[in-house]
């Protein structure tokens, strides 16, 4: 196991991959052929999502080239492969539909200040705490967004603006319909044909770019035929810093420019003040937690898969500061991808110089294939979305949990997913894991009780007459203390006193303290003595900390219930 401190050292996985242990020309080779890899699995990826998220192509590949390269160096999982994923799409998109690229990339900014104060304050750990329930629910609810999102490209309809409900997105792509077009439909139906079929064929090659280049192949055939297919180049144009324009995606370097300084919403750079930043601060405050949230799940699977373990704090420093630097040169939020992660991992990766490799392969795709890639049609990227929603529903897991597991569970996650669709994931995680922790604390509530002592045969006959014997078992917190001695009360009414075994007690928080306070003045004032045996030591330190301490004649506290037993059995001025 690694230590806090060693978590937050920057570089941490390459450290160890590539300077701790042997690094030869033998594992190089490894590396370079699995980032080649996952390099063909991003272009078309990063393209796919860029468009999804409201921006141009090429901003999805500076973001795989910049942060693909800063994080994989920066960070603490030595397989993970970073760039814009599929879960950002639904926090991005109203992002950049009402403040424009340079809002997009302000937010972007924002979000990774937040991953380093995560690292820095050591909350790695603590994204363990959310349920699976709840990750399950907004992961499925964001596969259904992006599946819907999709809807308009994969049929070819026009539709001049999205709405930002998803109620209304869903009425609007319905009254859409009538101008269906059959190539755009075609060109995705294979392409999606293509990529349900690829894994059964059972060869070394992902199935991303042929499937897409496939779709590519019958929007050529179509538009010799006369049936126009929209296109990247069609669709998306760009402006250089000198002034030259075109169609597509720019055959060019990622350019340096203050993210403040590109187009806003209205064609104009962003006017940066207090008002601008609250209104970013919300989508940030998302991307950041999901960016955390899908970073540190990618690397507990990657450690699953490769006996491996990563560095929680340390991946989400370089996180932050990948996407601190993209930005700079027009990448969007990124974050680590598992299914890209994961095929990093079976194409033999060895250090996070393959994912490193993965960014140069895109880079050079940029600068080399820019026009061939402006040509690859719509809907093919929209087919390719397609199927990367429905992965990342996980529609098995969560059938699997509405078949096996409690009531409370199903609940939660039916709930996330229609928060999810409905508003946005921030809400639907928040109320998640408060309504997931509000019923366990409940069940773990139900679970602290009294056991009557004289039901049992070692300690019946010890029990003098007038007297009554009770084991607490469970925490004594505030959600289970005020009924547990509402019903000590009760049962002591008219008794000369009680024998109280704590060493069921795991915890004693102050709201249980203060139950507990009030319990014993009610008794006093009843007349009931108590004799409390075996305090472990975390209640007994609650205890001392409050200075709450015995008072002889009416309150004692013994080590063990052999010894009240003894006292009970002696002269009565023991306990009285």
């Amino acid at each position: 196991m690694y230590s806090q401190r060693q978590r937050i050292r920057l570089a941490s996985a390459l450290r160890e991959a590539c300077l701790s242990e042997s690094y030869g020309l033998q594992r190089l080779f490894k590396d370079i052929l699995a980032g080649l890899t996952v390099g063909i699995i991003a272009i078309p990826l990063s393209m796919a999502l860029a468009i999804a998220s409201g921006v141009p192509p090429q901003h999805g590949l500076y973001t795989a080239v910049i942060a693909g390269v800063v994080i994989a160096a920066l960070g603490g999982s030595r397989f993970s492969v970073s760039g814009p994923t599929a879960a950002f799409v639904v926090i991005l998109y109203p992002v950049a539909q009402q403040f424009g690229v340079a809002g997009l990339l302000v937010a972007s900014l924002m979000c990774g200040a937040m991953l380093v104060m995560m690292g820095l304050g050591r909350l790695g750990r603590l994204i363990g705490y959310i349920p699976m329930p709840v990750t399950l629910g907004f992961t499925m609810g964001i596969g259904i967004v992006i599946a819907t999102l999709q809807i308009k490209d994969f049929f070819g309809l026009t539709l001049l603006e999205m709405p930002e409900h998803y109620v209304d997105k869903v009425q609007a792509l319905w009254q859409a319909l009538p101008s269906w077009q059959g190539g755009d439909t075609l060109v995705g139906g294979v392409t999606l044909a293509t990529l349900l079929i690829w894994p059964r064929l059972h060869l070394p090659l992902p199935g991303h770019l042929p499937a897409v280049l496939l779709g590519w192949g019958v929007a050529y055939l179509l538009a010799g035929q006369g049936v126009e297919v929209a296109t990247i180049g069609s669709r998306f144009s760009y402006t250089l810093a000198d002034g030259t324009t075109g169609h597509g995606i720019p055959s060019s370097l990622p350019a340096f420019a203050f993210p403040w300084n590109l187009p806003g919403p209205d064609g104009q750079p962003l006017h940066w003040d207090w008002s601008l930043f609250r209104a970013l601060l919300p989508a940030a405050f998302s991307m950041a937690l999901l960016g955390a949230i899908e970073s540190l799940l990618c690397a507990v699977v990657l450690d699953g898969m490769t006996g491996r373990k990563h560095h929680s704090n340390t991946e989400l420093i370089g996180q932050g500061i990948g996407n601190l630097l993209a930005p700079f040169f027009g990448g969007i939020t990124a974050t680590a991808a598992i299914a890209r992660s994961a095929a990093n991992v079976r194409a033999g990766a060895s250090s996070p110089v393959a994912a490193m490799v993965h960014g140069l392969v895109v880079l050079l795709a940029l600068l080399a294939l820019a026009s061939q890639l402006s040509a690859l049609p719509l809907a093919a990227m929209s087919a390719l979305l397609l199927m990367v929603a429905w992965n990342m529903s996980e529609a098995h897991k969560v059938w699997g949990l509405i078949r096996k597991a409690p009531f409370n569970d199903i609940a939660i996650m039916l709930i996330c997913i229609s928060l999810t669709v409905l508003f946005d994931m921030v809400v639907a995680i928040t109320f998640g894991i408060v309504l997931a922790s509000l019923l366990f604390m409940r069940d773990i509530a139900k679970m602290t009780r009294l056991v009557d002592l004289s039901l049992d045969r070692r300690h019946s006959h010890r029990i003098p007459e007038g007297w009554q014997a009770y084991k607490i078992s469970g925490p004594l917190f505030f959600a289970a203390a005020d009924r547990l001695f509402a019903e000590l009360q009760g049962r002591a009414q008219g008794l000369q006193g009680v024998v109280l075994q704590w060493d069921g007690v795991s915890i004693l928080d102050a709201g249980g303290f203060n139950a507990f306070e009030a319990c014993c003045r009610q008794l006093r004032q009843d007349g009931v003595r108590l004799l409390i045996a075996e305090v472990p030591f975390q209640p007994l330190k609650t205890l001392a900390r409050a200075k709450f301490s015995a008072e002889p004649g009416w309150l004692e506290f013994v080590p063990t219930l052999e010894e009240a037993w003894d006292r009970l059995d002696g002269p009565r001025s023991a306990v009285a």
